[in-house]
């Protein structure tokens, strides 16, 4: 007798995990995997920060320490620092008890335990994201109930923003509409407004009455500052609106498997926020009762202790410098080849990853001919580059570049 899911067809491998599936299978020695957004040593090694060494040797030392449930919400103490670290020590919003957190399963499960609250607590369910967003915003959304629409972001011709198509898309969404924003190191494409844009984007969602969602993936990672990284945020909070933040610690503390994030509503009033909270209780518990007590205790850990926080501080800027300098490495190598076309774009973009502006055709090629593994859209990942393979990265890029100029 069949099976009863015999009829079941094979699913496509997704397109971002499955560069690494593709890229473990090849033999090659020379085999370069520029697809995983997690950042590598200039071995090419995954890194665990010094202090989330530290900060796990303090945890197992305490036996006091039992592993018991954590409450729906989580551990509160990593609420309350979590929305400290994106809003600010002074922010109004935690001081007027504006705030309700959730801690969530990193940046992935934060989206969407926010996107089922909306579906059921929000008049409009209709998100607009930008026009290339991460891969899964679609997804998460989509599953939770909310119609997917995209806004105008990335330029192909000039590899940059464009600021003109976003303002006239945003103006043109129903009031109310929800709005996806990256905080910063926008994923794929690298590309950020600038402080300027980022108010005349505020000025044009407040005045519409649109809802701002951040997701905040790379808080301190893409330009070595936490507070510059959250600049956006604040300017939002600043104005006495409401949105929501979406936080995960998997880039910035290294915590990619720990799964540790938060979700921050910012209310108008406190009794509002307390309300919000209780009804976030009821979209968490039936999806996974409680969330993982050890990242969470990581990250509440660095948080809290100044000295770990400071260390902490050092080792991100590090690895924000080391993206950076690979930036600058890349483009140099493509410049020193006379690589033909401008590749500055590759030093303007921030973050962890770069949208190459290459084609489905030129990312086969490399793949094929050089063993060089990246998502079809041309997106590399810096993170995924060291000083050793910078050289072998641009003979690909020429040879994809010249061979179908």
């Amino acid at each position: 007798m069949d099976s009863v899911f015999a009829a079941i067809v094979q699913a496509p491998e997704d397109p971002i995990l499955g560069v690494t599936v593709a890229y473990n299978k090849d033999q090659s020695p020379i085999k370069l995997n520029l697809g995983v957004g997690a950042y590598r040593t200039e071995e090419g090694k995954p890194l665990v920060l010094n202090v989330v060494r530290k900060a796990e040797q303090l945890l197992v030392n305490d036996q006091s320490r039992v592993k018991e449930y954590l409450p729906i919400l989580g551990l509160a103490e990593f609420n309350k620092l979590s929305a400290k670290l994106i809003l600010g020590d002074d922010s109004p919003a935690i001081q007027e008890n504006r705030v309700a957190t959730a801690q969530c399963l990193s940046g992935t499960g934060s989206l969407r335990v926010g996107a089922e609250f909306l579906a059921k607590h929000y008049n409009e369910r209709t998100i607009y994201i930008p026009q290339p967003s991460w891969g899964n915003h679609l997804k998460v959304f989509t599953m939770a109930g909310l119609s997917v629409k995209t806004y105008s972001y990335y330029d192909p011709t000039t590899r940059g923003l464009n600021f003109q198509g976003l303002l006239e898309d945003l103006g043109a969404a129903p009031a109310g509409a929800i709005v996806l924003l990256h905080a910063c190191a926008h994923n794929p494409t690298g590309v950020d407004p600038t402080v300027e844009q980022w108010e005349q984007i505020r000025q044009l969602i407040r005045s519409k009455g649109l809802l701002p969602f951040f997701d905040s993936a790379y808080q301190g990672f893409a330009s070595g500052s936490l507070d510059a990284d959250a600049q956006p945020v604040r300017m939002f909070v600043a104005d006495g609106g409401e949105c929501f933040i979406a936080q995960s610690y998997a880039k910035n503390m290294g915590l990619y498997g720990e799964r540790v994030g938060a979700l921050s509503i910012v209310c108008k009033a406190a009794d509002v926020a307390s309300r919000v909270e209780s009804q976030l209780k009821l979209v968490i518990r039936p999806m996974y009762s409680n969330p993982p007590l050890h990242g969470a205790s990581i990250a509440s850990t660095i948080l809290k202790n100044s000295d770990l926080y400071n260390e902490w501080k050092v080792e991100l800027k590090a690895m924000a410098d080391r993206i950076i300098s690979m930036r600058k490495q890349l483009f140099d190598a493509l410049t020193a080849k006379g690589t033909p076309g401008d590749w500055s774009h590759i030093i303007k973009q921030i973050g962890m990853f770069t949208f190459t502006g290459l084609n489905r055709d030129q990312v086969a090629f490399m793949t094929k001919e050089y063993h060089i593994y990246m998502t079809s859209d041309g997106r590399i990942s810096m993170a995924g580059l060291s000083s050793s393979t910078v050289p072998h990265l641009a003979d690909a890029i020429h040879a994809a570049v010249t061979c179908s100029s």
